[in-house]
């Protein structure tokens, strides 16, 4: 990692909040892998956020805008963020959201698949349009047309939306990861 994870005890006026947010949001969708270091200090994306709380914050609270009340099937939101974080090859996107799959009941077949950059055969509908608008973004140029009626049809005209901002979020977390050089955390970390 490129900038060190902050130690709870070392944080200042301006990451105490920052810090006490992500962790309390941490306990609910955001679990089942390893995101703090056993001093408390947070991993993964909250490390350079909190690190670079000026830009951390407004990120943290456009993830959180996301994660929201959402109205996609939570299969097909995984779908979706797997398949963005293999088009970017973000390691740690990848480990977290294959745990959050794995708990939501995410075939590991299909997660396998998904997170080798390829399309597994047997995605549901909801499962294959969400896989199709993220392989689509994450290519380049416009989403075509078809494929935006193909998702409003399935998730209605705002859960279509939805999807299309997850993505978009998820473009700007691989970043993130990638540009930070986050690692795999082990288990004992």
């Amino acid at each position: 990692m490129r900038i060190p994870a902050i130690s709870p005890d070392d944080l200042n006026e301006e990451q105490i909040p920052l810090y006490d947010d992500m962790s309390d949001e941490m306990s609910g969708y955001f679990s089942g892998f390893v995101k703090k270091r056993r001093d408390g200090a947070l991993l993964g994306p909250w490390a350079p956020a909190l690190y670079y709380p000026q830009f951390g914050k407004p990120w943290w609270e456009n993830i959180k805008a996301i994660a929201a009340k959402p109205k996609l099937p939570k299969l097909a939101r995984e779908v979706a963020i797997l398949a963005t974080g293999a088009h970017f090859k973000a390691g740690y996107e990848l480990y977290s959201h294959t745990a959050i799959g794995e708990s939501l009941h995410l075939d590991s077949d299909k997660i396998a698949t998904i997170t080798a950059g390829q399309r597994p055969h047997d995605l549901t509908r909801d499962e294959g349009i969400a896989y199709s608008i993220a392989t689509s973004l994450a290519s380049g140029g416009r989403l075509p047309e078809a494929t935006w009626i193909m998702a409003v049809d399935e998730f209605g005209e705002d859960g279509a939306a939805e999807l299309i901002f997850l993505i978009a979020g998820y473009h700007q977390l691989s970043a993130i990861l990638n540009g930070f050089d986050v690692a795999i955390p082990s288990e004992d970390t």
